[in-house]
């Protein structure tokens, strides 16, 4: 009788369906907005991963839910996905973004925002992981920097790291994904010449700036992806080690744009350039994210996988 009485509590679990919810909680006299998926079969006693997924500038909470589509993935492999709403559709990266000219601490507001996704969800702290893109990418860079004690490995699209921003790499495992040909956010680095500025580094600078950081073998291992997709795209692999697996990602995106990797062509091509389709990012991420867990140990770089 106890054993059906498990097979039966177990098939309602499974049976869960998912659900897409707007949250707010109130960080320093302001509220905040976001969207929450927890996927089919969630029950209140799982310690489900999280990624927190980032929208770019002029993007909304909504918006990123379907742009950078995680929820597939997180039905598949039981995963909470936050989508957070940036003030004035921005995020405080530390540079001249609407957030940043209103004194918005957006760092406070995401390290709250685990917190209340950790205690309502029984999320599992050691795995709650940020992705972005754009400025939501830059802001991820900065999550990465100022709250690296929160957060287990992070992933950054279309965008960088800003020189002057005040604000170091700490030991992470990262990704950065950026296009060749993205018409806004210099793959070269430099200074940016649209959007909300800033001196940046370029892909191969970030790349070898988190390496030495995470103490990584100074040579990458290179690696062209297979060409699958005809859409005159092409996509290089370089990873990072430092012996304990692959501490530093970055993939180049030969003829992209800024774009999402296998994401939607949102705006024109004359205006953002092309999405590759030889890349599926929601999928390479999570690929990337599930072998790390946030370690409170003071053994630097020895993560369990």
């Amino acid at each position: 009788m106890r054993k059906t009485f498990l097979v039966l509590l177990i098939l309602t679990s499974l049976s869960v369906s998912a659900q897409e919810k707007k949250e707010t909680i109130t960080v320093d006299h302001i509220k905040r907005d976001f969207v929450t998926y927890l996927p089919a079969g969630f029950g209140e006693t799982s310690r489900l991963p999280v990624i927190i997924s980032l929208h770019g500038r002029l993007g909304t909470a909504e918006g990123q839910m379907k742009f950078a589509d995680f929820r597939p993935i997180a039905d598949r492999e039981k995963i909470i996905i936050v989508c957070p709403q940036g003030i004035d559709r921005s995020w405080n990266d530390g540079r001249g973004t609407p957030a940043h000219n209103k004194g918005i601490n957006d760092v406070k507001f995401i390290d709250e925002l685990i917190s209340y996704i950790i205690k309502t969800y029984h999320a599992d702290g050691n795995r709650v992981y940020v992705t972005g893109m754009s400025n939501g990418g830059f802001m991820t860079s900065r999550l990465a920097c100022e709250l690296n004690h929160r957060i287990a490995a992070i992933a950054v699209v279309g965008a960088s790291m800003d020189k002057d921003a005040g604000y170091e790499p700490a030991d992470m495992p990262v990704m950065y994904i950026q296009g060749t040909d993205d018409p806004l956010v210099p793959f070269e680095g430099g200074q940016m010449q649209k959007g909300s500025g800033g001196e940046i580094y370029g892909h191969e600078e970030v790349l070898n700036k988190w390496a030495a950081v995470d103490s990584c073998n100074s040579k990458p291992v290179i690696t062209k992806l297979p060409v699958h997709v005809y859409d005159h795209t092409s996509v290089i692999r370089e990873e990072y080690s430092n012996g304990y697996g692959a501490e530093v990602v970055g993939y180049t995106i030969v003829g992209g744009g800024h774009t999402w990797p296998d994401g939607p062509q949102y705006l024109p091509k004359m205006i953002i350039g092309p999405v590759t389709h030889n890349l599926d990012a929601c999928e390479t991420i999570w690929d990337f994210f599930k072998n790390y867990r946030k370690v409170f140990a003071e053994v630097r770089g020895k993560r369990p996988r």
